[in-house]
C-alpha cells in the first residue's frame, strides 16, 4: 500500500509553493489601558514583520483581547476564538491569522498547574492541511522548583501529542522561560522514545542564559532598564522559539524553510544591551524603538514552504480532492470534491495496511462540487487513507482519527 499511495503522489503530478509565515510575541501584560502608546507600536512591528499567523502570549482579559483586535490588529487579520481562564494570575493566548490564506478551526485549552496551553487548529486553505499551534507560556523564573514546574507544564502537553505521529504537521511556541537545552522541560520536549516530540530547526542546543555564543537567538530582554513594566538586563535570554514537528523537517508537503527562523530584531549586536541602543542592522531605528518599548520580549517566526501537489494540473482539467474536515476528527468528517466532467467516480476510504474500510461513492456523477460524510463509528482511533478516482484523476489524501 505504501508504494501505491507513493506512486499515487509522484506520477503525473506537479508542483506549486506558497510560504506561510508563523510569529510568537509575548505582549508583557497586555490590558486595554494604553498608556504608554503601546498600541502603535505593536501594529507596526505586525506589519513589519508581516505574520500569516501570529500567537500572542500575555493577553490579560477579554477587555485587552476586545481592544487589541480593535485597537493594533492590522486590517487584513482575523482573531481565532479566544478563551479567558478566568484565573486571576493567569495570562492567556491568542492567535490571529490571514484569513485570504489561512481558517481558523478551534481553540483546545490543555489545562496545566499554571496557564493553559492552548491547541490552535488552523487549516491551510490552499491544500486543506491542518496544522497544530500549541501557544506556551511556562512558569518564569530560575530555581530548582521553577524548572520543575516548567517540566510538569510541558509533560501535560507532550501526553497530549502522543496522539500525533510522524506525518502531522504541529509546533510549539511562546515564552518557555528556558535557560539552557538540558533543562528537564526542554528535554521531555525532544524526547523521541515516543511520538509527538518536537525539533529544533536551528538546532541551537546549549546554555543559553547570558552566553554570547546564542546571541542570534536571544529574544529577551529589549530592555537594558526595567521600564515601567517587564524584566531588564538587555538581551541574553532565548525564552521565545518555535519548534516543528519531525514532518515539518523531513516531509515534502510542508518545510520548514531553510534559513527562515528569525528573532524579529535580533542583529546579533546586541548581546547585555537595549535593542535601540546605538542602531540596529537589523530593522530601522524606529522599529528598533517600538520593539524597546512595546515589550520586554522580541517576536520570533519562521516560514514553513507549503508544496501542492496537484495531479490534475497536468491533466488541465478542474478535478480535485479536498482535504477532509475536520481532521483529525472523531467521529465524523467531511470530504469534498470537485469534477470537471462527468465521470464514473471511485471515493474509497483504506486503513494503513491498504484495506478498504469504505466505499463512498461508486457511480456517474455530473461536473459540480460534492460533498461526503464519513462515519467512523466503528473504526479505531489511527491513520486513515481516502482515494478518488474520477476519469483519468486520481488522488489520495490521509486523515487522522482521534478518539
Amino acid at each position: 500500500m505504501r508504494k501505491f499511495l507513493l506512486l499515487l503522489l509522484m506520477i503525473g503530478s506537479t508542483f506549486a509553493q506558497t510560504n506561510i509565515r508563523i510569529m510568537t510575541y509575548n505582549l508583557l501584560n497586555y490590558t486595554s489601558n494604553d498608556v504608554y502608546n503601546r498600541n502603535g507600536h505593536f501594529k507596526s512591528i505586525i506589519e513589519n514583520a508581516d505574520p500569516d499567523i501570529f500567537a500572542v502570549q500575555e493577553m490579560t482579559s477579554t477587555f485587552a483581547f476586545d481592544s487589541f483586535v480593535q485597537n493594533v490588529l492590522p486590517t487584513d487579520y482575523t482573531a481565532g476564538e479566544y478563551i479567558d481562564n478566568p484565573a486571576s494570575f493567569t495570562t492567556d493566548n491568542a492567535i490571529f491569522y490571514k484569513s485570504s490564506k489561512i481558517e481558523f478551526v478551534d481553540n483546545t485549552p490543555i489545562k496545566t498547574s499554571l496557564r493553559d496551553i492552548n491547541n490552535f487548529r488552523v487549516r491551510i486553505k490552499e491544500t486543506g492541511d491542518t496544522l497544530n499551534i500549541f501557544s506556551v507560556h511556562l512558569k518564569a523564573s530560575q530555581g530548582t522548583e521553577n524548572e520543575e514546574r516548567r517540566a510538569e507544564e510541558i509533560t501535560e502537553l507532550r501526553e497530549y501529542t502522543l496522539n500525533f505521529d510522524g506525518d502531522d504537521f504541529y509546533l510549539v511556541l511562546g515564552d518557555f522561560n528556558l535557560y539552557r537545552a538540558t533543562e528537564e522541560a526542554f528535554q521531555i520536549l525532544l524526547d523521541q522514545t515516543n511520538s509527538g516530540y518536537f525539533l529544533d530547526p536551528v538546532n541551537q542546543l546549549g546554555s543559553w542564559h547570558e552566553n554570547a555564543d546564542y546571541v542570534n537567538v536571544h529574544s529577551q530582554s529589549t530592555r537594558l532598564d526595567a521600564l515601567s513594566d517587564g524584566a531588564g538586563g538587555g538581551l541574553d535570554d532565548r525564552f521565545d522559539m518555535i519548534l516543528v514537528s519531525p514532518a515539518i523537517m523531513e516531509s515534502n508537503a510542508i518545510n520548514y524553510s531553510d534559513n527562515s527562523y528569525t528573532v524579529f530584531g535580533n542583529d546579533g549586536a546586541h548581546f547585555n544591551v537595549s535593542i535601540n541602543e546605538g542602531g540596529n542592522s537589523a530593522v530601522s531605528q524606529e522599529l528598533a524603538d517600538a520593539l524597546h518599548l512595546a515589550s520586554d520580549h522580541l517576536p520570533v517566526y519562521l516560514d514553513l514552504t507549503i508544496n501542492v501537489t496537484s495531479v490534475e494540473e497536468e491533466l488541465g482539467t478542474d478535478y480535485r480532492l479536498f482535504q477532509n474536515y475536520p481532521n483529525p476528527f472523531n467521529p465524523n468528517t467531511e470530504i469534498s470534491y470537485q469534477l470537471a466532467a462527468s465521470s464514473f467516480v471511485n471515493l474509497k476510504v483504506y486503513d494503513l495496511l491498504g484495506n478498504e474500510i469504505a466505499n463512498l461513492v461508486n457511480g456517474e456523477q455530473s461536473p459540480g462540487n460534492y460533498k461526503v460524510d464519513f462515519n467512523a463509528t466503528e473504526l479505531s482511533s489511527g491513520v486513515y487513507f481516502y482515494k478518488l478516482e474520477a476519469d483519468k484523476f486520481v488522488q489520495v489524501k490521509k486523515m487522522v482519527l482521534l478518539k
